[in-house]
């Protein structure tokens, strides 16, 4: 423009046009250079709001933490990792942004970040990166694996943006050279352009961390109500039926959550200790009771927030009697006896109580127990009948004929021994005359009132009582060794029953040894 052949007028008008070239490149940068600072406290003011948003989220979580600590505390651990790894990078982007701005007399006029100079000198030396900027690219390198670490395989999508917003792999530039990622983004850059690139690094810290925080709490949300954590759970209306009925139930979808525990459970007036709530469910352990319909009544009391939730327990189960024994009947020998208290155990299963009748029977005290007093029945056979209402009140009934007997023959004894007896003649006047029931089912003690006693060649003698008298031992002198002497006509009755007419009693042959 200033050759020499261009006049004086066109040498001064190329000068002056020159020179508002350089005015309106002049006027240019001190735009760019504001607007840089203008996108850095939109940047600074949003990482505030999300620094406040992913406090929050951790009240909010630590909250549930206290409620369902099951539940929430290993999402609650993976969570105060996510924010000590973005509070560590933060933090320390803080303090370059910081002693970058000191160098500035005031900070809010961004025309004068114009230089490049604290960043180069440093980060950068004649040989590649100082240590300050290899600590620098460390710690996003650790930002990064450590937030990959933490999260696993679990968030793809997060993790390829983790990658991708903290990458500081070499880059390509306009001339297509492969150059390192600081020199790239911060290497002669004007001051305010790399306050707003850190910033905006800061913003993708505070990004990353909530994404993390908000991937997890919603995943778990997803977990908790996805249809594999249910299963179909069949209720019935009673929890024993007897045959004959229809089944009464419904069927209905439970969760199933190992991590939840309930804050307090009471259960019939008690509240259950801690160990009774394992793995999402509520152990009971308690006595079953009396035979019958019992209930089962009591709440679940569960935190949320600063209100106690009550969800009420309504159940029932039937008590039955236990099956210790197996039912089997001899058709023969359904007996009772005149004479004695016939002791019997009358029941329905899945019946509280029930009704007895029949001649002769009684309740003895205890549940199901009776005894049946069939002496002055002439019949030989006696009906019981037996009657209860179920738990739905439908009356059932039966009945059951058994055979009326007398006490068997007694047999007569001397000396406890019976039939044919050895003995010596003077152990035979000390003896006592007696009888037995032998196999008999019932302990039955037999009173002897009187006998008679006869010696060969010799007159009858009667006796009263249980021992020889006078003329019966008179006798018994007359009897030859070797003899047999008989008793006999025993008179026998029972002790508890003197009214009763025992059959004849079988007599008793005694041979004499001396």
């Amino acid at each position: 423009m200033a050759g020499g052949k261009l006049t004086a007028r066109q040498k001064m008008i190329n000068l002056m046009y020159l020179i508002f070239i350089a005015m309106l490149a002049l006027n240019m940068s001190k735009e760019v250079l504001s607007a840089f600072g203008l996108m850095n406290e939109k940047l600074t003011a949003s990482n505030l709001s999300a620094t406040e948003r992913n406090i929050t989220f951790m009240e909010g979580l630590a909250e549930k933490v206290e409620e369902q600590p099951e539940k929430y505390k290993p999402l609650q651990a993976k969570a105060k990792k996510i924010s000590e790894l973005a509070n560590g990078l933060n933090d320390y982007i803080g303090e370059v942004k910081s002693d970058m701005i000191a160098t500035v007399e005031d900070p809010t006029q961004y025309e004068v970040m114009d230089k490049g100079d604290f960043l180069d000198e440093r980060w950068f030396g004649p040989n590649g990166p100082k240590q300050e900027g290899k600590d620098f690219l460390d710690k996003l390198a650790g930002f990064k694996d450590g937030v990959k670490e933490v999260l696993g395989e679990t968030y793809p999508e997060i993790i390829s943006g983790v990658e991708k917003d903290f990458a500081t792999e070499k880059i390509e530039n306009k001339d297509g050279i492969k150059v390192d990622w600081l020199d790239y983004h911060y290497k002669g850059f004007p001051m305010v352009a790399s306050l707003t690139k850190l910033t905006q690094l800061q913003a993708d810290v505070k990004k990353t961390e909530s994404e993390v925080l908000s991937a997890m709490l919603q995943g778990q949300l997803t977990s908790e109500v996805s249809l594999s954590n249910y299963e179909a759970i069949v209720v019935a209306d009673k929890s024993a039926f007897f045959s004959g009925e229809k089944f009464a139930g419904k069927i209905v979808l439970g969760k199933k959550d190992k991590t939840l525990k309930a804050h307090k459970v009471i259960v019939n007036g008690e509240e259950l200790p801690a160990e009774s709530m394992q793995e999402g469910q509520t152990i009971l352990d308690f006595p079953a009771g009396n035979v019958g319909e019992q209930d089962i009544i009591g709440e679940f009391q569960f935190k949320e927030g600063d209100s106690i939730i009550k969800i009420p327990i309504e159940s029932s189960y039937s008590v039955i009697p236990l099956p210790n024994s197996a039912v089997i009947s001899a058709d023969k020998m359904n007996v009772v006896y005149r004479g004695v208290s016939n002791p019997m155990t009358i029941s329905i299963p899945g019946v509280a109580s029930v009704s007895a009748k029949a001649p002769g029977l009684k309740a003895s005290g205890k549940s199901g127990k009776y005894l049946m007093n069939v002496t002055t029945l002439k019949a030989r056979e006696v009906k019981i009948q037996v009657s209860g209402k179920l738990p739905n009140g439908k009356v059932v009934s039966d009945s059951k004929k058994f055979r009326v007997k007398d006490i068997p023959r007694p047999v007569g004894t001397v000396r406890g021994e019976d039939s044919a007896v050895k003995m010596q003649r003077s152990a035979l006047n000390v003896s006592s005359i007696g009888a037995i029931l032998p196999d008999f089912d019932f302990d039955i003690k037999l009173k002897v009132s009187g006998f008679k006693f006869k010696v060969p060649g010799q007159p009858t003698v009667r006796v009263s009582g249980s021992r020889l008298n006078s003329q019966a031992k008179a006798t018994l002198k007359k009897a030859k060794r070797g003899e047999t002497v008989q008793v006999f006509d025993i008179e026998a009755k029972l002790a508890s029953n003197s009214s009763y007419r025992l059959k004849k009693v079988s007599p008793i042959i005694v041979e004499l040894t001396n």
